[in-house]
């Protein structure tokens, strides 16, 4: 008899996860093919630390060939879902169409950018989803101090000198203190005898880290501010211009650095798929299976999961749910194929987060232990490479090379800024489905084990 066929959309932490396990768990019985943009799964919670200079970007990529034996990679980009005929339609990463047929499907196609009407932001903002935004945003503050220390007029030279970050989650608290050990260092060796640069981090929300234990947010809070960050909350952008922000509070900022990390929202393809969504997530029942598609199974940030802990809720888009999902979703598509153990819920047990504050500064909570500075940061680390699929001798021989010798800061000028565009999901020119109709760009999978970005 021929071998059932699985595909799973997605690499990032739930299709990664499912992926592992359902080749762990069929050992051979079946098909398993993994359609995805990129061939490499990105760790994300360490991309701030791309973006500062501190990591290669290799570091934080794991080939998906190399650590999923018995897994088809598929290069392309999922575009349609046809339910009826059991087939997925995409787009291959030079711009050729196909179809891949399946027995089961797993939708694990992450998430996007989140975008506000603000005036300005999706032509005048970064985003910070992936390498390319990374490495686009290394070069782009270290040009910037560079000009500025070529500029005579003063206002000019503070005005490159100063950069906007909103969003004080997880990821535009990382970004900020990381990037503002970076732009620190470089204003040292370009800008002596100046001010050093200006970091504003901007939330609506009362404190920055607001989904952590108050006490963590506390201590990032002083972390940040003891380093000369402009921690502002219950602000946020108005308007966004090419020579800076207008902010909600009536005050302006001149920059030309404004770095978007308000959020994701879910992949595009998970509405069209034609199944119920809650804002934007395909619903599922605790078994992530798709009610009355028995085919179909959904986990990640492109699943409304119920929280069994929370009676009524739906779980966090979080990687720490992806990871887990991941190998829940795996296992009951094993399961449900005869080729595992009887299917189970998912219920989660939270582990704590951790926050890199840059250098020996960090935040977290393992365990619901609250922790910060010196031991935070060994703890945060250690947890990154634990969690890490691959690279872990790379990243600590990174890390050690980083506490011993000075940081290289040069522009690469590998990525222009017209590649990456804020709206991950806007129209892409190049590329078009058949029949004309503009196809979605191509989006990298979400990745973090820690909190949602």
């Amino acid at each position: 008899m021929s071998r059932p066929r699985v595909v799973i959309v997605g690499a990032g932490f739930a299709g990664y996860r499912a992926a592992r396990t359902l080749a762990r768990v069929t050992r051979g019985r079946a098909r398993i093919t993994l359609l995805n943009p990129t061939d490499y799964f990105l760790y994300l919670p360490l991309l701030p630390q791309v973006a500062a200079g501190i990591l290669e970007p290799r570091r934080v990529t794991v080939s998906l060939p190399g650590t999923l034996h018995g897994v088809r990679l598929l290069l392309g980009e999922a575009d349609g879902v046809d339910l009826d005929r059991r087939s997925i339609h995409y787009t291959d990463p030079e711009g050729g169409t196909g179809s891949v047929g399946y027995d089961r499907l797993v939708l694990a196609v992450g998430s996007v950018n989140k975008l506000l009407p603000v005036p300005g932001v999706a032509e005048h903002a970064h985003g910070f989803r992936g390498l390319p935004e990374a490495l686009y945003l290394r070069d782009h503050v270290t040009r910037q101090v560079e000009l500025a220390a070529a500029a005579d007029d003063p206002r000019h030279r503070a005005a490159r000198c100063t950069f906007v970050v909103v969003g004080a989650g997880y990821t535009g608290t990382e970004v900020a203190a990381q990037l503002q050990l970076l732009t620190d260092s470089l204003a040292r060796r370009l800008l002596p005898g100046t001010a050093r640069p200006r970091w504003i981090l901007l939330d609506v929300a009362p404190r920055v880290l607001p989904e952590l234990d108050e006490r963590l947010s506390r201590a990032a809070d002083r972390v940040l501010r003891a380093r000369g960050v402009d921690v502002r909350t219950g602000t946020s952008v108005k308007e966004a211009t090419r020579e800076g922000v207008l902010l909600s509070d009536g005050g302006s900022v001149p920059s030309r650095t404004l770095v978007w990390c308000v959020g994701v929202r879910p992949d595009p393809l998970v509405e069209a798929v034609g199944q119920p969504v809650e804002q934007g997530r395909l619903i599922v029942d605790p078994y992530l299976q798709v009610p009355g598609r028995s085919d179909v199974h959904a986990c990640g940030d492109a699943a409304a999961v119920p929280d069994l802990e929370r009676p009524g809720r739906f779980t966090p888009m979080t990687a720490q749910h992806a990871w887990r999902q991941g190998k829940v979703a795996g296992e009951n598509v094993a399961a449900s194929l005869g080729l595992g153990r009887r299917r189970r819920a998912y219920r989660h047990r939270d582990l704590g987060f951790a926050v890199d504050l840059g250098g020996v500064q960090a935040a977290a909570n393992p365990l619901g232990v609250p922790l910060s500075g010196l031991p935070a940061g060994v703890v945060t680390r250690g947890y990154h490479l634990a969690a890490l699929p691959g690279n872990r001798v790379r990243v600590a021989a990174d890390w050690l090379l980083e506490a011993v010798l000075p940081r290289q800061a040069v522009q690469l000028g590998l990525v222009r800024s017209w590649s990456v565009p804020l709206d991950t999901a806007s129209p892409e020119p190049a590329r078009q489905r058949p029949g004309g109709e503009p196809a979605r760009q191509q989006t990298l999978p979400r990745n973090p084990l820690q909190g949602d970005s």
